[in-house]
């Protein structure tokens, strides 16, 4: 069995039981303690379950959003704030930067505001990346699978496709945003790929209107503190106070 098909099992036989011991995951997966310690760890990290002293348990649906809505969906969703957002983030962008946007409905506004012919663009939009090249831009596209929901792409190609890039900005979507579990999405291909668009960029900017805080999807891909905040509406000082955050009016 593989490592990532192992995890996938263990979330569902965790989230079936609600709690389980080190000793029930070893005897259910025919794994050692190590290995099952290791998984918890890798799944703890990417808030898929609750990792506890001598087990684990399920993380309450109730509390954490599951499902990805459709792009037509969100695309109804905050229009005025999107705009804002994505006005003020397309104005960011100089001569040489080398630029990753990510997919999302946020960002694929953000296109009509872009001006800067000169700068580069690497985006694992699909929609994206039409959009660019009807404006003229220097324009790329990360290969790998197609998820319909989000028109992305994803999976391990497009993940080691970034890994070979160093981007100066990266504007990136989220499903969430909260202190603790930091920006999350509920997808988990979606969310590596996510993670190492961040982890090659010198600076990343979450484009996210207010409904998005206080909001927790199944993984994380990013601490709250490694990427700046634009968004359309003041929010708390715990948010504050542990990144940028950039209202826009």
């Amino acid at each position: 069995m593989l490592t990532q098909e192992r995890r996938d099992l263990m979330v569902a036989y965790i989230n079936e039981k609600n709690a389980v011991t080190v000793a029930d995951l070893m005897k259910e997966f025919d794994a050692s303690a190590a290995t099952v310690r290791r998984d918890l760890s890798v799944l703890h990290d990417e808030r898929r379950i609750l990792k506890v002293f001598g087990g684990a348990t399920s993380i309450s649906s109730l509390d954490v959003n599951t499902k990805e809505p459709s792009v037509i969906a969100k695309a109804s969703l905050n229009v005025e704030e999107k705009d804002k957002i994505s006005k003020y983030a397309a104005s960011l962008i100089n001569d040489d930067d080398f630029v990753y946007i990510d997919s999302g409905t946020t960002t694929l506004e953000m296109i009509k505001y872009i001006e800067n012919t000169r700068a580069k663009y690497i985006t694992n939009g699909i929609v994206h990346a039409k959009k660019l090249l009807e404006k003229g831009l220097d324009t790329m596209i990360i290969g790998g699978k197609c998820k319909p929901t989000t028109e992305a792409i994803i999976g391990p190609d497009c993940v080691e496709g970034i890994r070979r890039y160093h981007f100066t900005k990266a504007f990136m979507g989220t499903n969430g945003i909260s202190v603790d579990a930091g920006f999350t999405t509920p997808d988990v291909d979606e969310a590596r790929v996510k993670r190492e668009a961040v982890g090659h960029s010198y600076i990343s900017y979450i484009l996210a209107d207010h409904s998005k805080f206080g909001q927790i999807s199944s993984v994380t891909f990013a601490e709250i503190s490694s990427c700046c905040i634009i968004t359309d509406k003041e929010v708390n000082k715990n948010y504050s106070s542990k990144t940028i955050i950039k209202v826009v009016s």
